[in-house]
């Protein structure tokens, strides 16, 4: 949710941020709303003043009729309430002053490039097609038992996805590490580790709501017995960790890390990426969750970026940082970077991490607070990030496949698949 001062005092600005992100709302009829129930609390103030006056001067029909008209008063400031929050949870954060405007993905930008990718002695192949032939992907099992676009991860590659985590989570609650990525990326923020949470896998919808992640609701799997949601991804409910708190600017920056299946239903996805793990109903993901002060909360994301960029670069992988536009981004979102990594089975860049900086959107609605080493109070700002997913599985699949059909490790990932080869025993067999 927006400071609402920016609704009523950059009414115009507010129009053009919604065109930007392609958001269709009638700004005008809400900020009438909001004069509207503006009015009426300012009315029923001075009408509860009137009732107490009475009561002090025992003027019995005084504070009958007042009381009439200050039930009256309520009910029509609850008609206005219920019609104007639903609205005022719609509009976009406002894009930070470097995103690019543009319409749609077409108009991302890409900030920089790293590595080069791999000149092959053979016609690489696609992810799918390695791990079918060596028995570490059976979409047609995952589709038998759970349907379409579930899939078994098996033997090597289930140990990759383990070694990943075993990596990811090493790279995430080192000091020392960190303090080195932060040098290197020139920031200033602290070197304070990532907390490891086994967070739940599903949301009550109100909290949803709060965390402004519930839409678009095609995208979710809803349990109606219950009426609760499974997760998207762990920042769902990494970020109500601190719902109606106040934190110590002390504590700042807080940091969490989870790794946990993400459920989404792919809703419009059609025809896309229908073999393989790339766009999955479920599938598993390490994200990051950070707490900072508003005027942090920039540099933090660029911290989370340089992890990823970190992360990424010591496997090894050729990738490309790209800040997209004000129409690709969502509507929460205050700034979004991409980390696209080149997959050379498909010949391109595809996304494997994603980051956003959120400001106080969420934090407003979450009731997140900092209180100030002054005594003073205001919300917190908070980021989440991809600290590894699916994809980066298949990045690495295909940039380390061999002319046999095998795949090399990864150096960083070798103590802990145990081996420098997947699928050799398997393929050779």
């Amino acid at each position: 949710m927006i400071d609402l001062k920016f609704l009523r005092e950059q009414t115009d600005r507010l129009k053009e941020i919604c065109r930007q992100k392609n958001v269709s709302l009638d700004i005008d009829h809400i900020l009438a709303f909001d004069t509207k129930r503006r009015e009426l609390s300012g009315k029923l103030d001075d009408l509860n003043r009137l009732r107490n006056d009475a009561a002090k001067n025992k003027d019995i029909e005084a504070g009958k009729r007042l009381k009439q008209e200050g039930i009256a008063l309520e009910a029509e400031l609850a008609t206005v309430t219920t019609e104007l929050d639903p609205l005022l949870l719609k509009i976009p954060n406002p894009p930070s002053d470097d995103t690019p405007v543009g319409k749609d993905d077409s108009e991302n930008v890409v900030i920089r490039k790293v590595g080069e990718p791999k000149a092959f002695s053979f016609t690489p192949k696609e992810h799918f097609e390695l791990g079918e032939a060596l028995g570490m992907i059976d979409t047609k099992r995952g589709a038998d038992v759970a349907g379409a676009r579930f899939s078994y991860l098996k033997g090597d590659l289930a140990l990759l996805q383990n070694a990943m985590h075993q990596f990811t989570l090493s790279v995430l609650t080192s000091e020392e590490t960190l303090k080195g990525i932060i040098e290197k990326a020139g920031l200033s923020v602290s070197a304070k580790p990532f907390v490891p949470v086994v967070p739940p896998l599903f949301i009550r919808p109100e909290v949803f709501q709060r965390m402004a992640r519930l839409e678009p609701r095609d995208e979710r799997y809803h349990i109606e017995s219950d009426d609760l949601y499974l997760i998207g991804s762990a920042e769902h409910t990494l970020g109500p960790l601190h719902m109606d708190e106040v934190i110590k600017e002390s504590d700042l920056p807080l940091r969490y890390t989870a790794f946990t299946s993400a459920f989404r239903r792919e809703a419009g996805s059609y025809g896309k990426d229908m073999r393989g793990i790339i766009r999955l109903h479920q599938f598993e993901k390490m994200e990051m969750e950070s707490f900072t002060t508003q005027e942090s909360g920039l540099e933090e994301q660029n911290f989370l970026v340089a992890i990823q960029e970190y992360l990424t670069a010591q496997l090894g992988l050729p990738y490309q940082v790209v800040m997209t536009c004000t129409g690709d981004q969502g509507d929460p979102d205050a700034r979004h970077l991409d980390v696209e990594t080149w997959m050379p089975g498909q010949g391109k860049y595809r996304e494997t991490h994603s980051a956003d900086l959120m400001t106080d959107y969420q934090t407003r609605r979450l009731g997140t607070k900092v209180k100030r080493v002054d005594g003073k109070s205001d919300f917190a700002c908070t980021n989440d990030a991809t600290a590894f997913a699916g994809r980066t599985l298949v990045a690495i699949m295909e940039n380390y496949q061999q002319e046999d059909g095998t795949i090399v490790v990864p150096e960083v990932l070798k103590k802990w698949m145990g081996k420098e080869v997947m699928g050799y025993a398997t393929h050779l067999g």
